[in-house]
């Protein structure tokens, strides 16, 4: 399995920016994927994620109505759109991916295995 982000980079106050993250072996139907950032001097934390199972979409409090996770199967790449940045937006965002899960439902905050190397977003003020 391989996740590699890309489209990261400056960008101002109140503009738009698409993250992409291609992956490579495996497929999404049976995986939870996710998007998570880390902004300098923090912890790590979730953006968007699609569960696996009942693929339900949800988002963190900071970015709902902003931000919209989506995914090209044929592609096999999931985006990241991020509207109306704002400087706390500010990190190094990574995708990552949890699966093959067999039954039920998987959630992205049990839990991620696989991981991009991530890329960087810079929101100026």
């Amino acid at each position: 399995v391989q996740l590699v982000e890309s489209g990261g980079e400056l960008v101002q106050a109140g503009g738009s920016l698409r993250l992409s993250c291609a992956a490579s072996g495996f497929t999404f139907d049976n995986y939870a994927i996710g998007w998570f950032r880390q902004a300098p001097g923090k912890e790590r934390e979730g953006v968007a994620c699609i569960s696996a199972g009942d693929r339900r979409t949800y988002y963190e409090d900071p970015v709902k109505g902003r931000f919209t996770m989506s995914t090209d199967s044929a592609r096999n790449t999931m985006y990241l759109q991020m509207n109306d940045l704002k400087p706390e937006d500010t990190a190094v965002y990574y995708c990552a991916a949890v699966g093959p899960v067999d039954s039920g439902n998987y959630y992205c905050a049990w839990g991620m295995d696989y991981w991009g190397k991530g890329t960087l977003v810079t929101v100026s003020s």
